[in-house]
């Protein structure tokens, strides 16, 4: 599934090509110190992994003994502006797994909105501890009969879902009951950015999802 790998280190980070039936990928590894956990954890198909969340996630968790894998899917290494189709993205995540778990840890997969999906169709057959899936796109914005809730309930492994209150995608109330978590963030959007009039702040926001994501993963083994 994968060829070779390249690191290059730096004091804080390790940044690491990997080359998948899909094309390069790249893992920016953000190292916990005496790690337990990898969480693995790719972007959107409008977004990299500069994301609010995914960065906050990246600096919080390894004091929690979690090492961070940020993921680059090939299409965004390559700067394409447009994700592949699903199965594609299946296929480059599929392609990065044995750089994930060459560092003996168990690993949880995760992603936000189209990265989430992936994670959730491809858990069970990877062998991934759990699933972290922040902003969940249960249905395209208006068209909740075009449910995609069966990825989400096929995951197969403990699953956390962080969603905002306001998603266009999903609010927390359409998500059908199954064996997962869900974590609300008030107010926000697919993003799960606070609008000014909320009743929290945007760094409110954040520690909501950072505090939950930690102490779900510290139940993990």
């Amino acid at each position: 599934m994968t060829a070779e790998t390249a690191a290059v280190k730096t004091a804080t980070v390790e940044i690491e090509t990997v080359e998948t039936e899909a094309g390069t990928a790249r893992i920016t590894w953000h190292p916990a110190p005496r790690p337990r956990l990898v969480l693995a954890v790719s972007h959107g198909a409008g977004g990299g992994i500069d994301a609010r969340d995914l960065q906050a996630l990246a600096h919080t968790l390894p004091a929690h003994r979690v090492t961070v894998a940020l993921v680059e899917q090939p299409w965004r290494v390559a700067g394409k502006k447009v994700a592949p189709a699903p199965r594609t993205l299946d296929v480059g995540w599929r392609g990065v797994w044995p750089a994930l778990v060459a560092r003996g840890l168990p690993v949880i997969s995760g992603g936000r909105s189209a990265g989430a999906r992936v994670a959730c169709r491809t858990a069970s057959e990877l062998g991934a501890a759990g699933v972290l899936a922040l902003s969940f796109p249960l249905h395209p914005p208006g068209r909740p009969e075009k449910s995609r809730a069966a990825e989400l309930l096929g995951a197969g492994v403990p699953t956390l879902v962080v969603q905002g209150g306001n998603d266009p995608f999903g609010r927390p109330g359409e998500f059908p009951g199954g064996d997962y978590e869900l974590v609300e963030v008030p107010a926000a959007d697919h993003g799960l950015a606070v609008p000014r009039r909320a009743g929290i702040s945007q760094d409110e926001a954040v520690t909501i999802i950072t505090d939950r994501v930690a102490a779900w993963a510290s139940g993990l083994r």
